[in-house]
């Protein structure tokens, strides 16, 4: 018994030497709270000036630059001015439109058309993506078919459309989705494909399996991969939108932003080909900074990758 005492003193450490013992939990205690310092995201709420400063300012400087520059061009008659008219004769042109109440009505049924495509679109494209991410034999099948329509350009499918389905929105909403839902599906698969193994055998310990692990970890963990693919098939919703309303205008089908462009084109409206080419690329850059940023913030801020914004 006395041995197994002194074995157990020994084994013991000693509380009244002033040693490293004694500030161990103190040692412990300030690495956990260094640890926690090092991963705390200070996230900081840019004040509104300084977004002004960051953000508006520069596309208005660019902007008002290439008017300049086309204004000199102009001035300097580098060609005649049917074929480049002057900034003013753009403004005028949309100005008349907006005095005659048609500027925003061409605006909206090209808009509305193109994000009720998209949103169909996504509705499609989702699933699709999500089937051929998660089945081999689906993804052996469909995947290199996606991916050729993905390369396949949009203005292909109008004449097919229209011989199908006729001069109608029925006709635009096939264009759309034939040119977007590959897109979508296949930055899913992306998504999917970077997604970590570990956190799909997590969710199966969890018990996440079939549908909620795809809703709770696969769609979570593949949403950077996902956002990108929605932001591609939007471009290609809308580029598809343009071409079908371009090469098959009609007076049923109502007056949209390609249409107005190919009657600038019948007309020799320079103006109104300006003016067209402008407004497509406004609607474009606005759905961007609405709607494909904020969501982007989100996504980066939810996973501490934004710090200042």
């Amino acid at each position: 018994m006395a041995s197994t005492d002194i074995t157990s003193d020994r084994k013991r450490p000693d509380r009244t030497a002033a040693g490293p013992v004694d500030r161990k939990p103190d040692d412990l205690a300030g690495l956990e709270a260094g640890l926690d310092a090092l991963e705390a995201v200070q996230i900081r709420r840019t004040p509104v000036g300084e977004i002004l400063l960051r953000k508006v300012l520069p596309p208005v400087v660019a902007v008002a630059l290439v008017l300049v520059v086309w204004e000199l061009l102009v001035r300097a008659q580098v060609t005649e001015t049917y074929k480049l008219p002057p900034p003013s004769a753009v403004w005028d042109s949309a100005r008349e439109m907006w005095l005659q109440g048609t500027l925003l009505d061409v605006v909206w049924t090209s808009v509305s058309r193109g994000l009720l495509g998209f949103l169909l679109a996504v509705a499609i494209g989702t699933p699709l993506g999500l089937l051929v991410a998660r089945v081999k034999l689906v993804r052996a099948a469909i995947g290199p078919i996606l991916s050729g329509l993905q390369s396949l350009p949009s203005v292909a499918w109008v004449a097919p459309a229209v011989i199908w389905l006729g001069l109608n929105d029925q006709m635009m909403f096939a264009v759309i989705l034939l040119g977007a839902v590959p897109s979508i599906a296949n930055g899913l698969v992306s998504g999917v494909d970077q997604v970590p193994p570990l956190f799909l055998r997590a969710g199966r310990t969890l018990g996440a399996t079939g549908l909620r692990g795809t809703w709770h970890i696969v769609l979570p963990a593949a949403l950077p991969g996902y956002l990108a693919g929605l932001k591609q098939g939007w471009a290609f919703s809308w580029r598809s939108l343009m071409a079908a309303e371009i090469i098959a205008s009609s007076p049923e089908l109502g007056l949209g932003l390609g249409q107005l462009l190919e009657n600038g084109r019948s007309n020799f409206d320079m103006p109104g080909i300006f003016l067209s080419i402008l407004l497509i690329l406004f609607v474009g850059i606005a759905i961007d900074l609405l709607i494909f940023s904020p969501l982007e913030r989100w996504v980066l801020r939810s996973r501490g990758l934004l710090v200042k914004n």
